[in-house]
């Protein structure tokens, strides 16, 4: 996402425009919409490989695994975006009968860029704490080997772990799965 605000909307009339859009995604806080520019082969290749690997482990699962195209409304924080990766546990709380845009993500990830990296890290992890039903917030670098684990512990505060390791483990209970860092990875050209 380019901090460039375009306009001063409503969520709802933000969200008129999002669907009707053809070609360009933005997000919205608070009255203010950001354009979003495209990703890195990097960030694609991560995506696809967090998509097929979650996909894969909560086939018989209730979970849901949902690309960069299914929005999330922060209604606490006026805030709509677009995450990476989202996974809906259980029932789907939709906005609509669109069903485009959901409410109650169980797990969030990011795979950061040096333009978001500051914004996932601060606001947007602050946005997405509001959510109730978000138990992990994943951060994937895309021109290294690091992912950072943010789990909500039972007192409301969130616990960090970080990998860095090929075969680093990298457990999600709050979906009964996890991932092994070298495979998030897989194919991904790293810069170092």
């Amino acid at each position: 996402m380019t901090a460039q605000p375009i306009a001063r909307l409503t969520f709802d009339d933000w969200l008129a425009g999002e669907r009707a859009a053809r070609e360009q995604r933005s997000e919205y806080c608070a009255g203010e919409v950001f354009a979003m520019t495209g990703a890195s082969e990097a960030h694609n290749l991560i995506v696809a490989n967090l998509l097929r690997d979650l996909g894969n482990q909560l086939r018989d699962k209730p979970c849901r695994v949902y690309p960069s195209d299914m929005k999330v409304h922060i209604a606490a924080a006026d805030v709509g975006a677009y995450p990476d990766v989202m996974v809906i546990c259980g029932e789907r709380q939709f906005y609509d009968e669109r069903q485009d845009v959901v409410s109650n993500p169980t797990l969030i990830v990011e795979v950061l860029s040096s333009s978001t990296e500051a914004y996932d890290r601060g606001d947007k992890f602050r946005h997405y704490r509001a959510l109730p039903s978000l138990q992990a917030y994943l951060l994937l670098a895309q021109d290294r080997l690091q992912a950072e684990l943010f789990v909500r512990q039972s007192d409301g505060s969130w616990n960090l772990t970080s990998f860095d390791q090929p075969s680093d483990k990298i457990a999600l209970p709050a979906i009964a799965a996890g991932l092994i860092l070298g495979a998030i990875y897989d194919k991904v050209e790293l810069l170092r």
